[in-house]
């Protein structure tokens, strides 16, 4: 019997907020875990992915990751650690850490202070697509591409979502339900 796979969900460094994508996601799923929030070291590279290890230690069967923003550095963090099979990613508008980002989000020093630096480029042990936004104003678009490009993910063009956040006016995403179960469907046929 084919099992299907657990979804994972790994937010951003905002952890779980209510009107998420990320949080609509889980209520609609019956086979989800979502790393939970920190509560200390919150910027630690080193404790978020520990944090992701720690779910995915405790899951037996395959796993579909689903990442948003600073959850797809922690997942590339990850997957240049570990070496846990994984049936396939989503990883939704990542941002670029090279460059200082908008608004009250952590310094390019601060972010290499916790790890974070450098961004790994080398091609990830699994299938994934990246979701792009055209005018998300944590990442340039063709820098992203170039982030896709060395991880081997398929690049999906979201066009003008911003960030793919409440602030960018995106709680329910119905693409994300889609996107999940076009990998989860994969997965279950690559077993």
């Amino acid at each position: 019997m084919i099992e299907s796979p657990t979804v994972v969900l790994v937010p951003g460094l905002r952890d779980h907020v209510e009107d998420h994508w990320q949080t609509h996601l889980e209520k609609k799923l019956d086979k989800v875990r979502s790393v939970p929030p920190l509560e200390q070291n919150k910027l630690s590279r080193q404790a978020r992915v520990a944090a992701l290890d720690e779910v995915l230690t405790d899951i037996s069967g395959p796993v579909v990751l689903v990442a948003h923003s600073a959850g797809v550095m922690i997942t590339v963090q990850w997957a240049r650690e570990h070496s846990r099979p994984i049936a396939g990613a989503l990883l939704v508008t990542p941002p670029d850490f090279d460059f200082p980002l908008a608004g009250p989000y952590p310094t390019p020093e601060e972010l290499d202070r916790n790890g974070w630096m450098p961004i790994p480029r080398q091609r990830l042990p699994f299938p994934s697509t990246v979701a792009a936004s055209r005018n998300d104003p944590l990442a340039g678009y063709r820098r992203v591409a170039g982030l896709a490009e060395g991880w081997g993910s398929q690049l999906l063009d979201l066009g003008e979502v911003g960030h793919l956040n409440p602030a960018a006016g995106y709680g329910y995403w119905p693409l994300a339900e889609e996107l999940v179960q076009d990998l989860v469907e994969s997965s279950m046929v690559d077993q």
